[in-house]
């Protein structure tokens, strides 16, 4: 159900979440589908997100795994355009 005010229901937003260190592949699956990419020293998890709930269990799971987090960037909308 969308929010009061709100009649179109929310759409997934692309999110760029980087993280200090390497993630071994096999983590791909516990962030739920999200691109894994090691780019220097760091790790890049792009993907679509459904909601603000969402986000914030995958910042959970970066805290979980002790890794610092060094951004979160929203990177869009549309989650087709970046298909």
């Amino acid at each position: 159900m969308p929010p009061p005010g709100n009649s179109q229901p929310s759409q997934p937003t692309l999110y760029e979440i980087r993280v200090q260190g390497h993630l071994r592949p096999e983590w791909a699956t516990w962030f739920d589908g999200l691109t894994m990419e090691i780019r220097g020293e760091h790790t890049l998890l792009t993907g679509p997100v459904a909601d603000q709930s969402a986000l914030y269990g995958l910042l959970k799971r970066v805290r979980n795994l002790g890794l610092p987090l060094l951004a979160v960037n929203q990177i869009g909308t549309d989650v087709e355009e970046e298909k």
